[in-house]
């Protein structure tokens, strides 16, 4: 560890069988041996609280912990994560461990950082059983308070639904056919607090017995059954899991986009990449290795967009288990002959010289919304087309500015938004009445924003805002939608903006303007010469409106001519695939691409050579 530069260590994340073999017997005593070792070597510790996988003799002992689907099947021991989040005996056990760990390591010199759990509801997102159930119907007297206010956040009138005592909720099980969308929408809000209060009763007691070490647990992106926003105001510091494909030429951007995430969930504050692979992971259909430099590029992104620090998943790769084709830093076979050890180490003794990085800031100039319940809400079933999906509205917003080096932050909508010169909200479905009056008093300050289709159509209860499509936003707009026309799978529909051609697809609109100008046309029936794009000025700002998917060249000359508009500078125009990132006072240069590149940092300086999935730092 000291020869590949390694300072800390993410430790005894799955232990718990280990550390207690049966329900009154603890066994600590390789955990302290470890840990010594570690510190005597220079090393910290980001101790676990090993809750994330119970051990066979609870799972025994309790099998009402065990988590069920929505169609009644019981999961069972045997992998991990096989507990429902809201157990009592899952959380009992859970305490009881997490307060020995505390008690008998809280003190220790190699303790740097407390590990709660791990990836929380990646394999158990919700459990269906009657536990379950009783926790949700206490999680919605909380909300609601009483049943008539239940009922019409729910709409229950419709389809004979009305609920005349608590003891008739369930959570939506399997249904003859789509379960109450309000109450589908409520049960995603429940599972991400449930999962929630697992780790702030870990959160508590760690913190009852040191108070200064800080707390984490690991994040996983665009994960959607949890709401990041809510839970990273409980985290000290946020850490992420990022493994994405060498085979997707999309992974760099989504990577990027992913660290952007992770940066703004804490509204700048130094994240920590908690875990990537070194080569490959194990559990895609085919597991393509990194490519010679790129994992050491993609570490230099995380940096870039504001990470601490960058740790990978794992040390030692395992001789036995579901991950042992799973990528280590120290490989099955010899390491000195090991390309991926000579990254590995290349590496950790660069690192080192990068440490006044620490703490410094990414300035952005441009925010993208991002809220969980609108996603949530807006890939529920019963839409008028189910192939509008969150994630891949966001990327197609994002990628023209990443493209660009046009620095990005995420902002849930009701956050003041005055820093940024530019707002994009992609397919914002779902808005509250504070939202709303933040973006029209962004607008109005001087603010630019860009909408899409299908936004502001439902409250937080996922009822219709009525008045006309969308009628919170349709003064700001200065348009009305009279109707949405989606596209068929495949289907395109032609575009002209500016005496140019595009092409669209995914979704169009019928708009009426009454105020708004039209930007770009319709070019085929039934909306033919009907506005495909508008802009509006309202109070000092303006606000613009896309009614369709351009395709990505478009869509990126769309946005550019925006952000222009709106003085957006981006931080260096490079070649494609090559992406610049200021931070801190150093510019990244990230080549992305399998071929060495030159790029020229000012008119008339000297290129500087990146070297195939090369980085410089200026």
């Amino acid at each position: 560890m000291q020869e590949a530069g390694v300072n800390l260590v993410s430790l005894g994340i799955f232990a718990w069988s280990r550390l207690q073999p049966t329900a009154d017997r603890f066994d600590f005593g390789w955990l302290d041996r470890v840990l010594d070792l570690l510190h005597e070597g220079g090393i910290g510790v980001d101790l676990a609280t090993a809750t994330a996988s119970p051990p066979p003799w609870l799972a025994r002992a309790h099998t009402e912990m065990l988590p069920v689907l929505a169609d009644g099947v019981q999961l069972w021991p045997g992998a991990r994560q096989h507990y429902c989040p809201s157990s009592i005996a899952y959380r009992e056990a859970a305490a009881a461990l997490v307060e020995r760990i505390a008690e008998r390591y809280g003190k220790h010199p190699a303790l740097v950082m407390w590990h709660v759990g791990n990836e929380f509801g990646c394999h158990v997102p919700a459990c269906y059983c009657d536990r379950s159930a009783a926790a949700f119907r206490e999680w919605l007297k909380n909300r609601y308070q009483d049943l008539d206010a239940l009922n019409a956040a729910w709409g229950t009138d419709f389809w004979s639904q009305r609920y005349s005592d608590w003891e008739e909720i369930l959570p939506p099980r399997r249904t003859p056919t789509w379960p109450n969308p309000s109450q589908q929408l409520d049960f995603h809000r429940f599972c991400s607090d449930e999962l929630l209060a697992c780790y702030e009763q870990e959160h508590a007691i760690l913190k009852r017995h040191t108070p200064e070490v800080p707390v984490t647990t690991n994040f996983m992106s665009f994960f959607k059954p949890l709401d990041y926003w809510k839970w990273a105001q409980r985290e000290d510091v946020v850490s992420n899991d990022s493994y994405p494909d060498p085979g997707d030429p999309a992974s760099p951007m989504k990577a990027a986009m992913a660290g952007d995430l992770m940066r703004s969930l804490k509204r700048g504050q130094p994240w920590l990449l908690m875990e990537q692979t070194p080569s490959r992971v194990n559990w895609r259909e085919i597991n393509l290795a990194k490519a010679p430099g790129q994992y050491r590029l993609w570490s230099y992104q995380a940096l870039a967009r504001g990470a601490g620090g960058v740790l990978c998943f794992q040390w030692r790769q395992s001789r036995a288990g579901a991950e042992k084709f799973h990528s280590a830093m120290v490989p099955h076979g010899p390491r000195e002959t090991s390309p991926t050890w000579q990254e590995v180490v290349r590496l950790g003794t660069e690192l080192k010289e990068l440490s006044a990085l620490q703490g410094t800031p990414v300035e952005a100039e441009v925010a993208i919304l991002h809220a969980w319940d609108s996603w949530w809400a807006l890939e529920l079933p019963s839409k008028p087309s189910l192939a509008v999906r969150q994630v891949e509205q966001l990327e197609s917003y994002y990628r023209p500015l990443w493209e660009a080096n046009v620095a990005v932050d995420f902002a849930p909508p009701a956050r003041d938004l005055s820093k940024y010169k530019l707002v994009l909200a992609p397919s914002l479905y779902l808005v509250s009445d504070e939202a709303v009056k933040n973006l029209v008093a962004y607008v109005e300050a001087g603010g630019v924003l860009v909408l899409s289709f299908f936004s502001g159509i439902v409250d937080p209860s996922d009822h219709i805002r009525l008045g006309g499509y969308p009628a919170p936003f349709r003064e700001l707009l200065g348009l009305r939608v009279e109707d949405w026309l989606p596209l068929a799978a495949g289907q395109e529909i032609a575009v002209a903006a500016g005496g140019g051609a595009a092409r669209a697809d995914l979704w169009s609109e019928l708009l009426s303007t009454q105020a708004a100008t039209v930007l770009a046309t319709f070019q085929a029936a039934p909306l033919y010469g009907k506005p495909a794009a508008t802009k509006h000025p309202f109070g000092r700002g303006a606000a613009y409106y896309l009614a369709t998917r351009l395709d990505p060249a478009a869509m990126a000359g769309f946005l550019r001519g925006v952000w222009t508009e709106a003085g957006v500078t981006p931080t260096l125009q490079t070649p494609g695939g090559v992406e610049a990132v200021r931070r801190g006072g150093k510019l990244f240069l990230l080549n992305h691409r399998p071929e060495a590149v030159d790029v020229v940092m000012a008119p008339g300086g000297d290129p500087v050579r990146l070297e195939p999935h090369g980085v410089a730092l200026a």
